[in-house]
């Protein structure tokens, strides 16, 4: 049992170590490969919070990623602000709106919550595409990245900013393993498996629903400032539906409730689109066939498959000891 708990942290180890190993190989595309792999695996740990560990399932979170990059870019591009200010004051103004978004969409479940997350999430994305102000459908340009030469470090470098995305993923890894050990993150366990009956034990669920939805809304922001300064443009694409319908497949390929699922989720989907798009203009076919065999396996993802296999090894493993030692008392 002590094997199972440690085995997910160790993989995230393992899967960091794997990023850091490829970023010492990586030329330029390599490294931009990276830093849309961070950047996915940030976005899609903070729809883990909501849909794997707490149970809203929300179609809109590209709305809050999409408010996060264009706040920084408004903030930078337009207005003149520092990198730094902007991506604090964006990150906050993207809570701020998913406190008042997470306030009305957690007053239903289900299939309803679903539906409403979609229609204000295409609400973000029309009032951005007609926005002439915002750039319209062609978007903004000319969005500059954090500026740490103070301390000797070169953004602009693609080698650097891909390195500091990896960094940082396996910082906000390890915040949110902290804060899903807590007393916080059992309750959002608990609304999960049975929202009902922790509504029974007096708990304010829709406050608890309403703060992580606000939290997550923030963290999706957040990586919206990254993204906003990895490709330094952004267009409405960014809100769009079909882009919160791929993070959701990432954190399932990967494994809902996981964390380090999404992380391995953005990498698989990213490099097989990459790979894919290179060997056959199929490849949306091939992809979507790789899906459904790891989603109709009946397990949770890679990593339940993972989880599986390890099981398997130590079961074996304790089934020879128990063997090598009944085997040693008949002896003696």
């Amino acid at each position: 049992m002590r094997s199972l708990i440690s085995f997910r942290p160790a993989l995230a180890a393992l899967t960091l170590i794997t990023l850091l190993i490829s970023w010492t190989n990586a030329e330029y595309f390599g490294m931009e490969i990276l830093a849309e792999i961070a950047v996915l695996a940030l976005l899609a740990m903070s729809l883990d919070l909501l849909a794997g560990y707490t149970g809203l399932v929300s179609l809109g979170h590209a709305a809050l990623f999409g408010c996060g990059a264009y706040s920084f870019a408004v903030f930078t591009a337009i207005w003149g602000w520092p990198a730094s200010l902007s991506m604090a004051a964006a990150t906050l103004l993207t809570g701020l709106v998913s406190l008042v978004v997470g306030a009305v969409v957690t007053r239903v479940q289900g299939i309803f919550f679903i539906m409403i997350t979609l229609a204000i999430g295409e609400m973000g994305y029309e009032l951005v595409f007609k926005t002439r102000a915002l750039g319209g459908d062609d978007g903004l340009a000319g969005i500059p990245r954090l500026d740490l030469s103070a301390i000797g470090v070169d953004l602009n470098d693609p080698g650097i900013f891909a390195l500091t995305l990896i960094l940082l993923v396996a910082v906000v890894y390890l915040l949110l393993l902290r804060l899903l050990g807590s007393p916080y993150g059992a309750v959002l366990t608990g609304l999960h498996d049975n929202a009902g009956r922790m509504r029974a034990l007096g708990l304010p669920v829709q406050l608890y629903q309403t703060s992580i939805f606000a939290f997550s809304g923030a963290l999706a922001g957040f990586a919206g400032t990254l993204s906003a300064q990895h490709t330094m443009f952004i267009a409405p694409q960014l809100l769009h539906w079909t882009t919160s319908g791929e993070v959701l497949v990432i954190a399932i390929l990967g494994g809902l409730g996981t964390l380090v699922g999404p992380i391995i989720g953005a990498a698989l989907i990213t490099l097989l689109r990459h790979e894919l798009s290179d060997l056959t203009d199929y490849w949306g076919l091939w992809l979507g066939l790789f899906l459904i065999l790891v989603v109709m396996g009946g397990k949770n993802g890679v990593v339940g498959w993972l989880e599986a296999g390890w099981r398997f090894v130590a079961r074996r493993g304790a089934q020879s000891k128990s063997t090598a030692r009944r085997s040693n008392d008949a002896a003696g």
